[in-house]
């Protein structure tokens, strides 16, 4: 331990900053949201928060569309300046976990009914959200510049992490980048969350029931390999589009 961090906590800064990093510098909005969708937040966080998944988690994923939608409707639609937008949004994600995570409950049955929900929330929204075509950017900042203001905003949310329990794994440390640098994409971001909560809640669900009798650690890698199978045929769809036309300012 380190100051106050534990190894998986250094390990959650480092890994986060580098997914960050990476998909400020990916042109295509298809290669950033599917960057955004690798739950190597998740995974890390949970190894460093070091409780059992539970309905904190899932109703994480909820506030997690919220600060996406947030996002997109204060700047898209209202014009509201891009950091506001995203440093309000992250500040209700927080206040939110904060309030809610005492509250919810730990057990079995509060998991299913939470999780239940939050899958079929994932499947309407997924048929409701049509894909757009949005143009691309790459960050013009230097990687060492971005790659420090990454680590600030996961150093952070390592600090009050018992504050926020569950909703800590998701909350988003990689989205904050993803809706900076989105910014002319960020209908392509928004969408990608219910694609997220399709594939991440039964990557949850394997956990649940795997690690009280396997460890964290082997139930997490059954959880990528239930995540990835669910994933994959649900990009399949996007992928099969052609290259962007054209690209905002600053991309390449």
């Amino acid at each position: 331990m380190i100051d106050g961090l534990s190894a998986w906590d250094l390990v959650l800064v480092a890994a986060v900053t580098v997914q960050g990093t990476v998909l400020a510098y990916l042109p295509d909005p298809r290669w950033k949201a599917l960057v955004l969708t690798l739950p190597i937040p998740f995974t890390l966080g949970t190894l460093s928060l070091g409780t059992p998944v539970d309905a904190t988690n899932v109703v994480g994923l909820v506030l997690l569309l919220g600060y996406t939608l947030g996002v997109y409707g204060l700047h898209t639609r209202l014009r509201v300046p891009n950091v506001v937008s995203i440093g309000a949004c992250a500040l209700g994600y927080c206040g939110l976990g904060a309030l809610l995570a005492d509250g919810l409950p730990r057990s079995n049955a509060g998991f299913w009914a939470t999780a239940g929900v939050v899958f079929i929330l994932g499947i309407v929204l997924h048929r409701l959200m049509p894909a757009r075509e949005e143009p691309g950017y790459r960050s013009p900042l230097p990687v060492p510049v971005k790659a420090v203001m990454i680590a600030a905003v996961v150093t952070f949310l390592v600090v009050i992490k018992h504050q926020l329990q569950g909703f800590m794994t998701v909350f988003p440390m990689v989205g904050v980048v993803a809706s900076y640098e989105g910014r002319h994409c960020l209908w392509t971001l928004a969408r990608q969350i219910p694609v997220l909560m399709i594939a991440l809640l039964p990557m949850m669900a394997a956990i649940r029931i795997l690690q009280p009798a396997f460890g964290v650690g082997w139930a997490l890698a059954a959880g990528w390999v239930v995540f990835l199978s669910v994933l994959i045929p649900l990009t399949r769809r996007q992928w099969a589009r052609g290259p962007l036309a054209h690209h905002a300012p600053g991309s390449v």
